[in-house]
């Protein structure tokens, strides 16, 4: 008897509570509130990033809002699975207080998420991915500087409590709503709640409504995916469709899986796709070597007559150099006046790009000569980092120049030091090397001005006697942007949420000026090549085609003695950072064995358009193949689309709706990522065999590299 009261107090249900039907009402309920929670950070979402929408039509974004519903009734019931469940249970069913606390932390965490994303968009144009885990993995002193000085933090946590709290009051009021009224006189029945075969056969019902939920289609074949919010004409509005939380899991999953998981898979036969691959990079001016180890291994013997009188190089990669705001390129907004001027004593290609759209792939990609492969965004990061490559450090190295990497900031960001040295560059001036500077900034370190003029004084001090390269890399125009308190240019406005970005890369601009004022005099000048060329874009109001083409455009300059005069000012031979030491070895002239995933662009056949392959940070694995004035865009999982494209002062993109040379251009670009991403995994994109003899020394283990300042800590020691 004691017994069967026991368990008949345990299965009545709290008071104003009646079982099931009241469960699904507050079943329902929540699945609605969390529904239009996820609307409002969208909405916040395109409201914050508003410039972006530019003449893209009312329809458009209502179309994204019912392509983002599909995605977010996917969440919801990710989010609803406790109360699902608790339809077997009575006592989970009672456990309100419990199941409404489930619900306000998730939709905290979304909250979060969707505050985070309004910065992130406007930075990347690209929903939350795996930069995020990337940044994680970073330095966390640095990373919570930039955040704290780049971003408006106590206001966004201060949003996140507010809109947090006023979920957890909203579940509380939904809860108190969704009760059943109290009865008078309870029978045996109502106390002990609807029976096991009615809650059995409601929550077999609630399953199938579910699954056809999450799967967000009726169709057969895969459930939703990502490239189905890609519906509508504007990349923008097709962004809008996607879901945060669910962008950033499937982000996780291929961050935290084995990096090859996520590589490029084999499309064709591995014959078809390095003789396709070998068409693409190998000239007249090229020898196929060691054939049967190497993809695309060759000897190069440059044109005679494309020779320049130079032994040095220096390489200047300028931070977000956007190619949309460089005036020399058709901007009329007047930020870089002096590239402009530099330009007009040098060699300018206009329809040059980034191979990716963070620093880390354009320092690869430009002195590596390696592409960014999906995967392997983080290349210099990874195992695979360590491999040798045929990069400038190599092929100079083995021609004995003497070396130096000028930096504003800290090596160990990127793991610069450690796969520079690796590759052979010798050293090292960062952050904790300038003495008084005009700007320490708490993040990155120091000034594109320090960092130019600490440049000047290392290039004067190296040895007359050996031809040098240098690598100098600036760092002012990010994110939270290392500026004088007293500007020496004139603050940027006009541009919105741009114009103190813009302000960053016009005091760049400036730097960049006062660096060659500064050295023009010296004796190496004129005996030197430079190279200027940007590491990345930046997001713009206009998005050229679906791949945004804009963040990608970077300018290449070429300042040499006699660079006009034998190939002119200007060239619209499209090409992409892994072009860059191929060309650089084509001035310098002689023969050389390198695997450069790029060409000299200055010794094509006058008929080639060029071509470059592309693709953006983070886990988005949608890549793209840019040939002469069109590129076409392949999403993953997604039929590809060809676009013709225009730059300058008034760039746009248009959908070509058929190509007889599509398939074509497709197999190309199928081919290429898949020999050099089989190529990286076999260690085979080197100059020379994996078991050769390192390129430190054959007799010993040699010193690792040293910056100044732990040159001076040993000495001192």
């Amino acid at each position: 008897m004691l017994s069967s009261l026991r368990r008949s107090a345990r299965e009545r249900p709290a008071s104003g509570f009646n079982g099931l039907a009241a469960h699904l009402r507050f079943t329902f309920a929540s699945a609605l509130a969390l529904l239009a929670l996820f609307a409002l950070l969208r909405l916040g979402l395109l409201l914050f990033n508003r410039e972006l929408i530019g003449s893209t039509p009312l329809a458009s974004f209502v179309e994204a809002f019912g392509n983002g519903l599909r995605f977010d009734l996917r969440l919801t019931v990710y989010i609803l699975l406790p109360l699902l469940l608790g339809v077997l249970s009575m006592r989970m069913m009672a456990a309100r207080g419990l199941l409404r606390l489930w619900l306000s932390v998730c939709a905290s965490l979304t909250i979060l998420l969707g505050l985070i994303e309004l910065n992130f968009y406007r930075e990347f144009h690209q929903r939350l991915n795996s930069l995020v885990f990337q940044y994680l993995q970073e330095d966390p002193a640095t990373v919570l500087s930039m955040l704290w000085h780049g971003f408006p933090v106590l206001q966004l946590l201060a949003s996140w409590g507010v809109a947090s709290a006023a979920m957890y009051v909203l579940f509380g009021w939904l809860e108190r709503l969704t009760r059943g009224a109290p009865t008078v006189c309870e029978t045996g029945a109502s106390r002990r709640g609807s029976a096991w075969y009615t809650r059995a056969a409601v929550f077999g019902v609630l399953i199938l409504v579910c699954v056809v939920a999450a799967r967000g289609t009726l169709r057969q074949g895969p459930p939703l995916r990502w490239g189905d919010a890609f519906t509508t004409e504007s990349m923008f509005a097709n962004h809008l469709g996607l879901n945060a939380t669910l962008s950033l899991y499937d982000a996780a999953k291929n961050r935290f899986s084995s990096h090859r998981d996520n590589s490029w898979k084999a499309t064709l036969p591995v014959a078809d796709a390095q003789a396709i691959t070998r068409e693409l990079l190998l000239t007249a001016n090229d020898r196929l070597v060691d054939a049967e180890l190497a993809p695309v291994r060759r000897d190069f013997q440059p044109p005679a007559d494309g020779q320049l009188a130079v032994r040095n190089v220096v390489v200047i990669l300028m931070e977000s150099f956007a190619g949309r705001y460089v005036g020399a390129l058709g901007s009329a907004d007047g930020i870089t006046p002096n590239f402009d001027r530099l330009a007009g004593e040098g060699l300018l290609f206009e329809r040059f790009f980034a191979n990716g759209t963070h620093t880390h792939q354009g320092m690869f990609a430009s002195m590596a000569c390696f592409p960014n492969l999906p995967g392997f965004e983080y290349l210099m990061q990874t195992p695979e980092g360590g491999h040798r490559f045929s990069g400038l450090p190599q092929l100079l190295g083995a021609r004995a120049f003497d070396d130096v990497y000028v930096y504003n900031g800290d090596f160990a960001w990127d793991n610069q030091a450690g796969f520079f040295g690796n590759q052979g560059m010798k050293r090292f001036v960062g952050r904790n090397d300038y003495v008084n500077p005009v700007v320490s900034d708490p993040t990155w370190g120091v000034s594109d001005q320090d960092m130019f003029t600490r440049a000047a004084e290392e290039l004067a001090q190296l040895d007359r006697s050996k031809p040098f390269y240098a690598l100098l890399q600036t760092l002012s125009n990010h994110t939270p942007y290392a500026l004088p308190e007293r500007l020496p240019i004139a603050v940027v406005e006009g541009h919105g949420a741009l114009d103190q970005h813009l302000t960053a890369m016009r005091y760049s601009d400036w730097a960049l000026g006062q660096f060659f004022d500064q050295v023009r005099d010296e004796p190496w000048f004129k005996q030197t090549l430079f190279v200027v060329v940007g590491d990345h874009g930046f997001g713009a109001p206009e998005e050229v085609t679906e791949m945004d083409l804009l963040r990608f455009h970077v300018p290449l300059l070429l300042i040499a003695p006699g660079v006009t005069e034998r190939f002119g000012s200007r060239r619209e031979v499209v090409g992409t950072q892994v072009d860059v030491v191929p060309t650089i070895m084509g001035r310098l002239g002689g023969e050389v064995r390198h695997q450069c995933w790029g060409r000299d662009l200055l010794s094509l056949p006058a008929d080639d358009p060029g071509f470059g392959i592309v693709k953006p940070s983070g886990s988005d694995q949608t890549v793209a193949l840019i040939r002469g004035d069109r590129v076409l865009v392949q999403p993953k999982e997604q039929p590809a689309r060809l676009y013709r494209y225009r730059l300058g002062g008034e760039p746009a993109g248009e959908r070509i709706a058929a190509a007889e040379d599509q398939p074509q251009l497709l197999r190309q670009l199928h081919a290429y990522l898949q020999t050099a991403t089989a190529s990286l995994l076999a260690n085979t994109s080197g100059d020379r065999e994996r078991d050769a003899v390192p390129l430190a020394s054959a007799d010993g283990p040699t010193e690792p590299p040293r910056t100044p300042s732990q040159a001076r800590k040993a000495s001192e020691g």
